[in-house]
């Protein structure tokens, strides 16, 4: 589940990309683009950043006002030494002082993988701020016993024992990856961006406790948000669950990406942003 920086992942902002600082008790990293149109709020990966979306910025901003942030813990957002300030409660929390800082009352909400699993809880905890919903490489769940449960638990055990470095060269970009050497080496980069304690209070707090699709779909189905599930053909690790909760949502719309793997809108980046454009021009029309 580690994820690629992408080719924007230098440490600068980025040309014609606004940033600034969501206020709070954890203080966030937020960069945006476009002046018209519905606010559409990303959440990236674990392990990844905002850059991670910046192909899709680019891709929305004449018609949208998109938006991205670094998680809490992650990259250039504040990473705080509490386990509990981790809860998925914190999270969705996040996204929430996010879209008023964008003077959103109402936003298309979406995310990859980790991401897309905050998204989810978002909307079902906040249904009236979410216009539409947007979940890419949703993860399997991690109900006791299930591999993404120990591996969660495993990573973060070894992080305080051997620490980031050590810990990530046997979980997220060793040979055991399947990564080639230069995909291994973009996601070293972006692991040790973050601090070490707030990548093992994740795993632990967020990603050991992900749920399951049928869960989901409980939550999600009664709302009939506009939902757009987007998945790379080769994600045999998120294909199942995103299929799964497409099938179950009434009026959901699922795009598999041919040829694509877990890093969606990255390794297809213009079958995402077209998927994402549609699924904006179909959107109802918000009431006056």
């Amino acid at each position: 589940m580690a994820h690629l920086p992408g080719e924007d992942a230098g440490r600068g902002s980025g040309v014609g990309v606004a940033t600034e600082r969501v206020p709070g008790e954890v203080e966030l990293h937020l960069e945006r683009e476009g002046e018209t149109g519905p606010v559409v709020c990303l959440l990236h990966g674990f392990g990844g950043s905002a850059r991670n979306w910046r192909p899709q910025l680019r891709a929305l901003r004449e018609r949208a006002r998109p938006a991205a942030f670094d998680l809490r813990g992650h990259a250039r957002s504040a990473a705080p030494p509490d386990a509990a300030a981790y809860a998925p409660e914190c999270f969705v929390a996040d996204v929430a002082r996010v879209l008023d800082v964008l003077g959103a009352p109402r936003a298309v909400v979406g995310g990859l993988s980790l991401g897309a699993g905050i998204a989810a809880r978002f909307a079902a905890a906040h249904p009236e701020r979410v216009r539409g919903l947007v979940l890419m490489a949703l993860p399997p769940g991690a109900a006791e016993g299930t591999r993404q449960r120990g591996w969660a638990l495993a990573f973060a055990d070894a992080i305080e024992r051997e620490g980031l470095e050590a810990a990530g060269a046997r979980y997220a970009w060793g040979p055991d990856s399947g990564l080639d050497p230069a995909a291994a080496k973009l996601v070293r980069m972006g692991f040790l961006e973050h601090a070490p304690h707030a990548i093992a209070h994740t795993l632990r707090g967020l990603l050991a406790v992900q749920p399951g699709w049928r869960e989901l779909a409980e939550r999600l189905a009664p709302l009939a948000l506009p939902t757009l599930i987007v998945v790379g053909e080769r994600d045999s690790v998120s294909r199942k669950p995103c299929e799964g909760l497409a099938g179950a949502l009434p009026g959901a719309r699922l795009v598999v990406v041919p040829e694509a793997g877990h890093v969606v809108n990255l390794e297809a980046r213009d079958a995402v942003n077209e998927a994402l454009l549609s699924f904006l021009a179909e959107l109802p029309e918000e009431p006056a």
